[in-house]
């Protein structure tokens, strides 16, 4: 058993890191070498990898093109292996990937539209959670409500970038208009990704809800995370921020006092 799972590491090795195979391997075939049938391996290992990437990042093959976002998808398939039999856990690294990546540093908003990306491709497999239920909270004693730990559904995400990110997305969504003409200084965008009757939604969040939200995400009480953002928002309204992330399923559960 040892000795095979030896031969596996080593065969696995010469596919994705393309070192020489070892020395148990079979080389007497008949009508290609040894060094033909790895790189067949090795060509389905990163196809099926540059599909899963398309199939995580479709905004972003979009605004580059196929034949850079393939240039970009081999690339890091040689930077990040896939550790993992399943593929939806890869290309998690991809924003920080293109934020260093020379070829595309005069596309200064990409490395967020990816972060975006990845956040509705987590939200989509993510796990299934009740949503807020309001009869409950409503039993709540209104003294207690600033001691209230409000918990964030798993499919929920908080994206913010000095970028119109949320608007580079929809743009490029089936059935969108078709009007790619976005100004990238028209300012930042807080986009909230969420998921509802098994559809990613995204939409955009005002600088205040964006804060206070990040604050509940954090654990923080309904009451210092309301207070804290009324100091910095003092435009900020609860009673609508509630009903919106409410609407968006995006608030699950609730409990008093510390959070678990």
């Amino acid at each position: 058993m040892l000795v095979l799972n030896d031969d596996l590491s080593d065969f696995a090795r010469a596919i994705v890191r393309g070192e020489e195979p070892s020395s148990r391997v079979v080389t007497s075939y008949q009508n290609y070498s040894v060094a033909i049938a790895i790189e067949v391996y090795r060509n389905n290992y990163r196809g099926n990898l540059h599909d899963t990437l398309a199939g995580a990042y479709p905004v972003i093959e979009q605004l580059v093109g196929k034949d850079f976002f393939r240039l970009l998808t081999r690339q890091f398939i040689g930077q990040y292996f896939s550790r993992s039999g399943n593929l939806h856990h890869y290309g998690a690294e991809m924003a920080g990937f293109i934020a260093a990546f020379e070829p595309a540093q005069g596309l200064v908003y990409l490395p967020d539209v990816a972060a975006l990306e990845w956040a509705c491709h987590c939200a989509y497999f993510a796990e299934d959670a009740a949503t807020l239920d309001i009869g409950k909270l409503a039993q709540v004693p209104p003294e207690q409500y600033p001691d209230l730990i409000l918990h964030i559904h798993p499919a929920c995400h908080l994206v913010r970038s000095r970028y119109p990110i949320t608007a580079i997305w929809h743009a490029h969504q089936p059935g969108a208009s078709g009007d790619f003409h976005i100004d990238l200084d028209s300012g930042a965008s807080n986009a909230l990704i969420s998921r509802k009757n098994d559809v990613v939604v995204v939409s955009a969040l005002t600088e205040g809800d964006a804060a206070w939200l990040q604050g509940i995400q954090a654990g923080t009480s309904l009451g210092e995370a309301t207070a804290t953002t009324l100091e910095h928002y003092p435009d900020f309204n609860l009673q609508t921020a509630l009903l919106k992330l409410v609407a968006q399923n995006v608030l699950a559960n609730f409990n008093l006092g510390a959070a678990p």
